[in-house]
C-alpha cells in the first residue's frame, strides 16, 4: 500500500503515481483549489467545419476559408470533418499509441528524458521532479517532419509503431499546410504565403496517456497553457478531456469529441503573424476515474531557428506591431528555464512588445 504523503521527487520516471496505479493522488499532484477542475463545465460551442472541396472547387473554398477566419477571429479552436485522412490511418495511430504505453516499463525508458531539446523522448508529468505540481500524464514527443529525417530513431516496439504513426504524421503534415493556406488567405496573404517554410519546418508530435485517476477533482493532466505552433491538429481516442479557457468570461468548456473529427488549435506563432487579430487559445486536459484518455498533438511551425514575425501588409494604425519575432527554438530555451504551468505565459510573455 502506497502512502499518502509520498512524494513525485520520491518517483522516478517509471515509478510513477500515473504509471503505477496508484488507489490515491500524492500531495504533490495536488492543484491549487482555485485551479481544479469542475465536472459540470458547459460543452464548448465549437465549429465543425466540413472541408470538402477546399482544394478543388473554388466556391466551396470560399466557403470554407470565411468559416475558418471566422473561428480563428472568434475562438481560436475548430473541429474539421472530411478533413482528406481516412479511418483506418486515424485508428491506427491511436491504436498503436495505446499498445505503446502499455509496454513495459524498461521498454519505455530507452526514450526517458528531461531535456527538452532531445528529438525524441519519453516523460511524466512537465519536468519530472522538478515542477512544483505534478501533472498525471505520461508522454512520448518526437519530431516528425521530414519523416525520413526522424522515423529510425522513434520506438519500434509495437512492431507496427513506425509504420502506423508515420502514416498518420505524413497525413496531417499534408492536411496542417492545407488549412495553414486557408488561414493565411483569410488575413489577406494568400494561400501559399507560409507554405515554403512549412514544408520545411518543425512537426512535432506528441503522443499522450492520461491514465485513469482515482481522484480527477484533486489534479489535472496538463496544466492551462497555449501551444508553441503556428496551429495544432489533434486526434484523440473516445474519451474527454479536453478543455478551453472562454477568453469573454474565463470558464472552461469541454470539447466534445466527435468520431472521425480532428481538432484544430490556434498557436503563438499564428498570433504573432496575424499582429493579434487570431488569439491562440489557452487549454487544459482533465482527467475521469473510469477510462484511459489517449491523444496525438502534432504541432506545426516554422523551422528550429526560423523567426515568426508579423507581416507588414497587417500593421497600419488600427492594428500597430504588437509582438517581436521569435522561433520554435527561443520557445525550448524559454521552456527550459520556466514552468508550463503559468497558463498563457509561455514564449508569448517574450513576444509580446
Amino acid at each position: 500500500m502506497e502512502k499518502n504523503n509520498e512524494s513525485s521527487s520520491s518517483c522516478p520516471m517509471g515509478e510513477t503515481a500515473q504509471e503505477k496505479g496508484f488507489l490515491h493522488v500524492p500531495e504533490c499532484y495536488e492543484v491549487q483549489p482555485v485551479d481544479r477542475p469542475r465536472f459540470d463545465s458547459k460543452i464548448a460551442d465549437i465549429p465543425i467545419i466540413d472541408l470538402e472541396g477546399m482544394c478543388d472547387n473554388p466556391t466551396r473554398r470560399r466557403k470554407v476559408v470565411e468559416d475558418i477566419g471566422f473561428a480563428c477571429r472568434n475562438s481560436g479552436f475548430f473541429q474539421v470533418i472530411n478533413h482528406g485522412i481516412s479511418q483506418p490511418i486515424l485508428d491506427g495511430a491511436i491504436s498503436t499509441a495505446t499498445r505503446f504505453f502499455d509496454l513495459p516499463t524498461a521498454e519505455k525508458a530507452k526514450f526517458m528524458s528531461n531535456e527538452v531539446q532531445k528529438p525524441v523522448r519519453y516523460g511524466t508529468s512537465i519536468k519530472d521532479g522538478l515542477d512544483k505540481v505534478q501533472f498525471w500524464r505520461v508522454f512520448l514527443k518526437q519530431y516528425a517532419n521530414p519523416l525520413n529525417d526522424w522515423i529510425l530513431s522513434w520506438p519500434n516496439n509495437p512492431c507496427d509503431y513506425r509504420e502506423k504513426m508515420g502514416d498518420y504524421a505524413v497525413a496531417v503534415q499534408k492536411l496542417a499546410i492545407e488549412i495553414m493556406g486557408a488561414i493565411t488567405e483569410s488575413l489577406g496573404l494568400g494561400p501559399i504565403y507560409l507554405t515554403t517554410k512549412l514544408d520545411d519546418g518543425m512537426q512535432v508530435m506528441v503522443v499522450n496517456c492520461y491514465p485513469k485517476c482515482p481522484k480527477p477533482e484533486l489534479t489535472l493532466g496538463i496544466p492551462p497553457h497555449s501551444d508553441y505552433s503556428c496551429i495544432t491538429i489533434l486526434l484523440q481516442n473516445s474519451a474527454n478531456g479536453l478543455e478551453i479557457c472562454d477568453s469573454g468570461d474565463g470558464s472552461w468548456k469541454l470539447i466534445p469529441v466527435v468520431r472521425s473529427s480532428l481538432q484544430v488549435n490556434i498557436g503563438d506563432y499564428l498570433e504573432v503573424l496575424s499582429n493579434g487579430r487570431y488569439k491562440s487559445v489557452v487549454h487544459r486536459v482533465t482527467l475521469n476515474s473510469e477510462k484511459t484518455r489517449i491523444s496525438i498533438a502534432s504541432l506545426h511551425s516554422l523551422g528550429m531557428d526560423v523567426k515568426m514575425e508579423t507581416p507588414k501588409e497587417l500593421v497600419d494604425e488600427e492594428h500597430p506591431k504588437g509582438y517581436k519575432e521569435s522561433s520554435f527554438n527561443d520557445f525550448l530555451v524559454f521552456i527550459s528555464k520556466n514552468n508550463l504551468d503559468a497558463g498563457k505565459r509561455s514564449i508569448m510573455t517574450a513576444a509580446l512588445l
